[in-house]
């Protein structure tokens, strides 16, 4: 008798479990989409007018021959920029991404790329509505941005613990990718701990939850419906999804957030020095056994660390802190700006100890993109210059040039285009005097055929001269 009433107990266990799982599978994530959904927001930026040397480069890329992926990233590009933007040239244009409500008064966390840069920002509700939002704060390091729109009673999303989740756990992210308006995808956690190159300061969860541009500042949630990161990047080789998305884990976002509404900023240490990882090579080169620690390889002058530590030395651990090329930035921004710590190091093969003023992280230098200035009229050649910048230089090929001027409008008939210059042009010398400022050509003396203007030109890469004489090239 007792076999037969446990038979039947486990009978009925089976049959809930896989009502349960049909349910499941027939529902799928409606129910949680329903709950949450409320709570993400679209953020429409205003963005500030972009350099004219930046514009005559994508406009270069966007008609070169040789880059035949250039027309599809400038369909994305205007896809990305929304329903009825159309930016003038100088004017800024307009941006989408993601972000979620995280208090009933009207927080509201998005991603610092997606508001960087902009002139205003508004926040578009799930039920239609658009309202003005300020930005209370923004951290580079984690690229966390917090926002407030003046509203109350609204629905937020809990943030929860990344840490309490496991690598195949399931998981949805909501979001606006490529501004069609919001988009469910689900996926699973297929990794914990990834650090990319480019942000040593965050442990990032990666998942298979397809996530694309637009998708950015939105949430990456639990099947409870708790938060448990931020979507903020993507691998990708093509621009779109391929399964490999990251997002910044709820603690790191809990963290930085508490300090934003309080501060608007976020105090990390900085040390001003480089390093990497101690090899055994490196290691016996050094004179040391051990492959603990990492070596300094550059120190910033004046900076926090100069003085205190030298290039070559192995930096065993700050503070109680053991050290790794890996975790140097991690534990180097967690100490206070202005307080002293202690050093262990192996420097000429002795182990011993130093002391530094931790530093405070400097924010990053501007975008070159947004500054690059407006351009030049030059009204003897009919055209427009404007300076360039190493990103533009490499954007054009020409990045084995050392200065120059871009060429960002013309003139029909002008002596420029009669001699088939073109927009993106990068002009180095004029004669055998080279360019650095548009200066050296906004005076130039109206060209020729008794008195051409010899430039020097790069297109496509190439270099190559070009005289001006204000009539058609035979």
């Amino acid at each position: 008798m007792r076999e037969l009433l446990a038979a039947v107990v486990i009978a009925s266990l089976v049959a809930l479990l896989v009502h349960s799982a049909k349910s499941t599978a027939q529902s799928g994530y409606a129910a949680l989409v329903r709950r949450v959904a409320p709570s993400v927001v679209t953020v429409l930026v205003q963005e500030q007018g972009q350099g004219a040397g930046q514009r005559a480069a994508d406009r270069a890329l966007a008609n070169s021959d040789y880059d035949a992926d250039a027309a599809v990233r400038e369909m994305m590009r205007r896809l990305l920029s929304g329903p009825g933007s159309n930016p003038q040239p100088g004017e800024g244009g307009s941006a989408l991404g993601s972000g979620f409500i995280i208090s009933a008064d009207g927080l509201i966390v998005t991603n610092r790329h997606v508001i960087l840069g902009a002139r205003t920002i508004r926040v578009r509700l799930s039920d239609a509505r658009e309202v003005s939002a300020q930005l209370v704060g923004t951290d580079a390091a984690t690229d966390i941005a917090l926002l407030r729109v003046n509203l109350a009673h609204l629905p937020a999303l809990r943030l929860g613990s990344s840490e309490r989740t496991s690598v195949g756990d399931a998981v949805i992210a909501i979001g606006n990718p490529f501004g069609l308006g919001q988009s469910v995808t689900a996926g699973v956690i297929s990794a914990r701990g990834r650090t990319l190159e480019d942000d040593p300061y965050i442990d990032f969860l990666q998942t298979d939850a397809a996530i694309n541009r637009g998708n950015s500042g939105g949430p990456l949630l639990s099947v409870d419906g708790t938060v448990l990161g931020v979507t903020t990047v993507i691998f990708s080789p093509n621009g779109g999804s391929v399964g490999l998305g990251f997002a910044i884990p709820a603690e790191t976002v809990a963290t930085v957030i508490r300090e934003l509404a309080a501060h608007g900023r976020v105090e990390r240490g900085y040390l001003g020095a480089s390093a990497q990882a101690l090899t055994p090579a490196i290691a016996t080169a050094l004179g040391v056994k051990t492959t603990d620690g990492a070596v300094i390889t550059a120190l910033e002058p004046h900076g926090p660390a100069d003085g205190a530590l030298e290039v070559g030395d192995i930096l065993l651990s700050l503070g109680s802190a053991p050290v790794t090329f890996t975790t140097l930035p991690k534990i180097a921004a967690r100490l206070k700006p202005g307080s002293r710590v202690d050093a262990m190091i192996v420097r000429g093969g002795v182990r011993q100890s130093t002391s530094l003023t931790v530093g405070r992280l400097p924010d990053p230098t501007p975008d070159p993109a947004l500054t690059g200035g407006q351009d030049t009229w030059v009204p003897n050649l009919a055209l427009g210059l404007a300076n360039t910048t190493t990103e533009i230089r490499k954007a054009i090929k020409a990045d084995g040039e050392t200065g120059g001027l871009i060429v960002t409008q013309l003139r029909r008939a002008g002596p420029g285009a009669l001699a088939g210059l073109k927009v993106g042009d990068l002009i180095t010398h004029a004669g055998t005097k080279r360019l650095t400022d548009v200066a050296d050509l906004a005076t130039v003396s109206k060209p020729s055929s008794q008195m051409p203007l010899l430039l020097r030109i790069v297109r496509d890469g190439s270099p190559r001269f070009v005289a001006l004489t204000g009539s058609e090239e035979p």
